[in-house]
């Protein structure tokens, strides 16, 4: 008895199930070297793996991708997964849950167990982290006494911010007792409070070289520090738990020390132009005051001229009426006065006797009040009211008192 005949998707389903329910190929793990390396727009990425004789086409789904691993071609990965078979085409492949780089593959679990454990507590959070101070009187370093990372540090904070300050706790950086090392050197500068700013860091090297900077401890001594931390661990491209933690992270220690401080350079130039900005200013608000004033004097004068001068125009007016008036009632008065005393005068006055029938005798010039005084045959001069007389005495009568 024949078979009957499947048709093609029917034979790729059955080998699908297969597949499906063989309990090696449901939980493979293989290890190759990457090739045709693709992520797709979709977020999905399509590789091979192949070793010296052979390669197998895989598949990573989007959920299942960390990007921190940074795959690409010619990294060498462990990956564990399922085969099955892409019905439409027929073609098998697998289907890849978990990758590590081969040799530190278990380095990298931990390190991303770590990392998410610690985000779930919030040690990441953008709320915790500190503010790098912007003119440090002094830097603690935290890093190996020996390396080029104090050297780098050092050349670029005295070349950038001469002022400064540096002190180094000497640590080592890598082996057992550096994670402790570096908790020690953060816990020092904390309980001294003689710094500004904290850099830890390390040069660049494997992940297994930098794991003292991935240990739980060194994370928390981070997070507990009260002085802003710049992680400056490795190279640009290496990450590492303490980068995550801190309140900055610089992608080379040259790049920490930037950032702790700032270009002096800069601050004299920002100095000179905001001098220049004030002076410009000041010279522009007095210019603008003094023509407020000369605008506030013209208006003053304008009033004087219209108001205040015209006001006084008006009062020296009244005054002068005033006065006037005064003068006249004086004139009036001393007119008067002088009248009454000119009548007077007129009253006392010889003439005025004269005019009444007495006339005046006069010798040598002289008033004569009594005959004794006049001799007979002398010349006398009598003054009438209307002219005067000249005469000589002939006689004198005598008359009995």
């Amino acid at each position: 008895m024949k078979l009957r005949a499947l048709d093609i998707s029917e034979a790729n389903s059955y080998i699908k199930r297969i597949l499906i329910n063989d309990p090696i190929l449901y939980n493979l793990r293989v290890k190759g070297e990457i090739s045709n390396f693709k992520v797709h727009s979709s977020g999905n990425v399509y590789l091979s793996l192949k070793d010296e004789k052979s390669k197998l086409n895989c598949i990573i789904f989007k959920s299942n991708y960390d990007k921190s691993l940074k795959l690409d071609n010619g990294v060498k990965i462990i990956a564990s997964g399922y085969i099955s078979v892409y019905e439409r085409d027929g073609a098998y492949q697998l289907y890849i849950n978990e990758v590590e780089i081969e040799g530190i593959g278990n380095l990298y679990i931990e390190f991303n167990k770590l990392k998410e454990k610690l985000k779930k507590e919030g040690l990441f959070d953008t709320k915790y982290k500190k503010e790098i101070p912007k003119m440090p009187k002094s830097i603690g370093i935290v890093t190996s006494p020996t390396g080029a990372v104090i050297r780098d540090i050092i050349n670029v904070t005295k070349r950038r911010f001469p002022k400064v300050d540096i002190k180094l706790y000497p640590v080592n950086v890598q082996g057992e007792k550096s994670a402790k090392d570096v908790c020690e050197g953060i816990e020092f500068f904390n309980k001294m409070e003689n710094v500004d700013t904290i850099i830890v860091g390390r040069g660049g090297g494997s992940l297994e070289e930098l794991w003292s900077f991935n240990e739980e401890i060194v994370a928390r001594e981070v997070f507990k520090s009260k002085i802003p931390i710049i992680s400056a661990v490795g190279h640009e491209t290496d990450f590492t738990i303490c980068d995550f933690v801190s309140d900055m992270r610089a992608p080379t220690p040259s790049a920490a020390a930037e950032i702790a401080t700032p270009d002096l350079s800069q601050i004299y130039y920002k100095l000179d132009n905001i001098r220049n900005r004030m002076n410009r200013s000041l010279n522009n608000q007095v210019t603008l005051d003094n023509e407020k004033l000369v605008n506030t004097f013209e208006k003053i004068n304008n009033y004087m001229k219209n108001y205040v001068i015209r006001d006084k125009v008006i009062q020296l007016d009244q005054i002068y009426d005033k006065i006037n008036f005064r003068l006249e009632q004086n004139l009036e008065t001393s007119k008067e006065n002088l009248s009454k005393k000119a009548a007077l005068l007129h009253n006392l006055s010889p003439l005025a006797t004269i005019s009444r029938g007495y006339s005046i005798v006069e010798k040598d010039n002289k008033v004569i009040n009594s005959i004794k005084e006049v001799d007979v045959n002398e010349d006398i001069n009598i003054t009438l009211k209307d002219g005067s007389l000249e005469c000589n005495v002939n006689k004198i009568n005598s008359k009995e008192v």
